[in-house]
């Protein structure tokens, strides 16, 4: 039997108590709580693991720029005890069989959870729907489809889609970009993308299509997710979805809350990413649309590439940036440096709600007795400064030399560390 204490840990409500874990559950919370092990926890806040809706782990096919082992690393060290992994490898997770290859490499790795997201369409090509109920009656119990990467353009399909869905209580995860109105594009639509000569990408080729499938979603009566909100327009289109009762969800990326597009201004392709980095007012609505709830969660839209797809110009290079390990310290200055919201906001956004909305079993669990041990501790106080190299096996990170709060001092996944004190532990 593995047991230990936390000791004198924050919870996100502030009380300061013991975490008693026993094999891989919560067995008491309390003060004066003792174990086989004891482990001083004072001025940390226990939070519960978090989780990501949206990870491209890139295995199979892709290893060279990521692995599910280097992957789920890379997550469990910035506080995630559970990812949900991208369909754009190759093969495409667009049947059982691979969707299942997905879940049991993440199940040897044993860093995290790995959730495999299934193909909406055969090979992401937009025409015909995959195998949607292979998936989801699979071992790997597929919950959310996805053609990430690429947009379900044709509304026919999406309705085929959302209907589908619709039996078993899946949710289709929609990336917002029409394709006619962003071909060529590389970067935000507006005065920086008219002053550089790079084509702009318009705010209008998102914003169409969620207005158009939050129209279905009504319409079908389906549960619809809108990947990486990325501008003022898509918060407001997603409130009024909402305030009709439509079962619309959303996310925002770290990346989407701190970065603009002024910096594609230095050539730089690690800013190169899709959607791409917006103005200043988008950043600006998106933080208070999280605050607020419009936006339900933070995704990381992780997404790692070799050296050579970003080290070289800018309109050769491949859309992405990596952000597990610092999508926890980003929300935290949303969050909580702007003192606009609290901590339970923050377990909400990176936990309960990304969980809830793929229905996760075991994952997103408030810290209560009896729940499992997944927990995530961080020392909020402190301040770091961003390297470029992660546990993943790419480079593209747009954070590098930036100051940031946080920082995750143990991960704890079904009852054991998969970091700690701040270092990668053994996993199984």
């Amino acid at each position: 039997m593995n047991s230990f204490v936390l000791k004198n840990a924050t919870l996100p409500d502030g009380t300061v108590a013991d975490i008693l874990v026993t094999d891989s559950k919560i067995e008491a919370i309390g003060t004066g709580l003792t174990a086989e092990e004891s482990i001083d926890c004072s001025g940390l806040r226990a939070l519960p693991g978090f989780v990501d809706l949206h990870t491209h782990l890139r295995e199979p096919g892709y290893e060279q720029s990521e692995t599910v082992l280097s992957g789920t690393q890379s997550a469990a060290l910035g506080g995630f005890t559970a990812v949900h992994a991208m369909a754009n490898t190759q093969p495409v997770a667009d049947n059982a069989g691979v969707v299942e290859q997905v879940r049991a490499l993440g199940e040897r790795a044993g860093y995290a959870e790995v959730f495999p997201i299934g193909a909406v369409t055969v090979g992401l090509e937009g025409k015909q729907l995959s195998e949607i109920g292979a998936m989801a009656n699979s071992a790997a119990q597929v919950k959310v489809f996805s053609d990430d990467g690429k947009c379900v353009s044709d509304a026919l399909v999406m309705r085929r889609a959302l209907e589908y869905v619709k039996s078993f209580g899946g949710v289709i995860a929609q990336h917002a970009q029409e394709p006619r109105l962003t071909e060529g594009a590389q970067m935000n639509e507006g005065a920086v993308s008219a002053r550089l000569g790079l084509t702009g990408w318009p705010a209008v080729a998102e914003e169409s299509i969620i207005a158009r499938d939050v129209l279905l979603a009504e319409h079908v009566g389906a549960r619809l997710h809108i990947c990486h909100l990325s501008t003022a327009g898509s918060v407001e289109i997603v409130r009024s979805a909402k305030a009709r009762g439509i079962q619309v969800t959303a996310e925002v990326t770290p990346h989407h809350l701190l970065l603009t597009e002024d910096l594609a201004e230095t050539y730089d392709a690690v800013y190169k990413v899709n959607p791409p980095l917006r103005t200043n007012a988008d950043v600006q609505a998106l933080r208070e649309a999280l605050i607020d709830g419009t936006i339900d969660i933070v995704a990381t839209d992780h997404a790692p590439h070799p050296i050579e797809s970003k080290d070289c110009e800018w309109s050769a290079a491949a859309f992405g940036m990596v952000g597990l390990e610092t999508a926890a310290s980003v929300a935290q200055l949303v969050l909580i440096e702007s003192k606009k919201s609290n901590w339970s906001r923050l377990a909400e956004v990176l936990s309960h709600a990304p969980a809830r909305i793929a229905q996760d079993q075991h994952q997103g669990e408030s810290i209560a007795v009896g729940s499992s041990a997944n927990i995530t501790l961080i020392d909020a106080k402190a301040v770091r400064k961003i390297v470029a190299k992660t546990a993943s096996k790419s480079v593209n990170n747009p954070y590098a030399d930036l100051e940031l709060p946080g920082r995750v001092v143990h991960t704890i996944y079904k009852g054991r560390f998969t970091v700690r004190d701040g270092k990668l532990a053994g996993a199984n």
